[in-house]
């Protein structure tokens, strides 16, 4: 259904590039709502997953990542991924130890409580995560994931 019909708009997008933002803006807002609702049941929130997501597929050998890294991957500043990753240790998810080399970093891992809500919650989330997407095809998949970064290449100008 066309946005201006969804949102219930009198009138329509006066520019297409208009139109496609707001594409854009409401689609994430959507998904933002589908994935507190879907890690809501596990006790958790999307940016909480995304940190045991990136312990699990990032750390490589170490296991671990620094806050610096999460930040950076994330997206979120260091002032930011110190409350989230506070909040995390002490629902046990995560432990944070400091660098050995250079102790005014900490590393982040998993404990087995956040391994073993991760092995449960991964699985469901990447059924998700196909159920929606399987409305494009693979190569409109890709197109819109080029479309998107040819989008953030042009903001980061």
């Amino acid at each position: 259904m066309p946005l201006e019909k969804e949102l219930g708009l009198r009138k329509g997008f006066e520019t297409g590039e208009h139109e496609a933002l707001l594409n854009i803006y409401y689609t994430a807002s959507l998904l933002k709502k589908k994935a507190d609702v879907f890690f809501h049941q596990f006790g958790l929130t999307d940016v909480q997953f995304n940190v045991i997501m990136l312990l699990a597929y990032q750390s490589g050998s170490q296991q671990g990542l620094s806050q610096a890294q999460l930040s950076n991957m994330m997206l979120v500043n260091r002032a930011n991924i110190t409350s989230l990753v506070d909040r995390m240790e002490k629902a046990g998810l995560v432990t944070r130890t400091a660098e050995p080399d250079d102790r005014r970093y900490n590393i982040v891992k998993m404990t087995a409580k956040g391994k073993k809500v991760f092995a449960k919650v991964e699985p469901l989330y990447q059924r998700q995560v196909q159920e929606i997407m399987t409305s494009l095809k693979p190569i409109e998949q890709k197109k819109l994931a080029a479309m998107l970064e040819a989008v953030r290449d042009r903001i980061s100008e």
